[in-house]
């Protein structure tokens, strides 16, 4: 399998392939849930572009995944993942359609912290809740690295990595506003929007300029989004705990 023969040769490490999965869509080597209720749910709770192709579920080769299930919770309806030991994402492909970069709007809620991730450190970077949002871009700016990256990508599995990657998440230590760059590829940067307990088993909500985040993570402007997807992982750590997805609104510049 590509994913291991890459890991071996570290020329293109999973995370970097993950990118390139979550919002490329290489169905040949992971492929997507046929669409069903919890996806009807995301049509009405992630609104997105309609023109662009459905919110689907994305199975990782070697992964256990945890499916999103349409709920409502404290009141208010929402998707459900369970973390144990998985690897669950839902994402949506503007590729075709893309979108500049506007107002990302978004809520979710935990009932616990990952107390052994650390989401700077690569083998322990697991996260209760993501947004992550996949970007068009100058290519010549790359990076020989980074474009060795994207040329393998595209031969082996037919699909460039996206351009730039910006992730919202909450960390369980680290500071609100703290940017992180993977240590994998410096084309995936996370910017901490929620930070320890204080606020478990609350709906968490947020407003942010995607431009301005961009910004401050690449120090450019954004190219066109051309993805966007939710992820719940602990198949690092193994622990366990439930999130919740709310809505989530995106609004083009």
């Amino acid at each position: 399998m590509a994913v291991c023969w890459l890991n071996k040769v570290g020329v293109l490490p999973a995370a970097v392939l993950s990118v390139v999965f979550l919002l490329s869509g290489c169905a040949h080597v992971a492929h997507e849930v046929k669409p069903g209720a919890p996806e009807e749910s995301a049509a009405r709770l992630l609104v997105t572009p309609a023109a662009a192709a459905p919110w689907t579920p994305l199975l990782w080769p070697g992964k256990q995944n945890e499916p999103f299930v349409a709920t409502r919770h404290q009141g208010r309806p929402a998707l459900r993942v369970s973390a144990s030991r998985s690897m669950s994402i839902l994402r949506q492909r503007l590729a075709d359609t893309p979108v500049a970069a506007g107002q990302i709007a978004f809520s979710w809620a935990v009932d616990g912290m990952f107390r052994q991730a650390d989401i700077g450190v690569s083998g322990q970077d697991d996260a209760p809740v993501r947004v992550v949002l996949a970007f068009d871009g100058d290519r010549s700016r790359l990076s020989p690295r980074a474009r060795m990256q994207s040329e393998l990508s595209r031969a082996l599995l037919g699909e460039d990595m996206p351009y730039a990657t910006l992730t919202y998440i909450w960390c369980n230590t680290r500071p609100v506003g703290t940017v992180l760059v993977s240590p994998r590829t410096d084309r995936v940067r996370k910017i901490v929007v929620e930070s320890g307990e204080n606020h478990v088993g609350q709906w968490r909500e947020y407003q942010r300029d995607i431009a301005q985040d961009f910004r401050l993570a690449f120090g450019e402007e954004p190219g066109p989004l051309i993805g966007v997807a939710l992820m719940t992982d602990a198949d690092n750590t193994g622990e366990q705990l439930n999130a919740w997805y709310g809505a989530l609104h995106l609004s083009p510049r």
